[in-house]
């Protein structure tokens, strides 16, 4: 929108557009790393629960986890993506899983 800018005299103004480039904020990947004790039911739990993944997106997500060795969940913001890593250890230590889940920049 254009922005009328008048000089000190009162005098011819000008008209001028400006604009405002939004960046859009960087991603962080959040991942969920495999272990021996964590079950996949619990897995599956946790990225329906906390990341709102559908039953067999959860289900493809703990495979790439369990037979990979790691799997990328998704990728947020950086507020978000620490949000929900909190949330996903939280629930791991209070269920006894050593769950490690981690956030890298995308």
């Amino acid at each position: 929108m254009p922005e009328r800018w008048i000089d000190d005299e009162g005098g011819v103004a000008t008209e001028q557009e400006t604009r405002q480039k939004i960046d859009k904020p960087p991603l962080y990947k959040v991942l969920l790393h495999n272990d021996n004790y964590t079950t996949m039911d619990f897995v599956v739990h946790v990225l329906a629960s906390v990341f709102r993944k559908s039953l067999p997106e959860a289900v493809r997500i703990m495979l790439d986890v369990h037979y990979k060795g790691i799997g990328i969940v998704g990728a947020y913001p950086r507020e978000v993506a620490e949000t929900r890593v909190q949330k996903v250890v939280t629930m791991a230590r209070e269920a006894q899983f050593p769950l490690l889940c981690t956030m890298e920049p995308e």
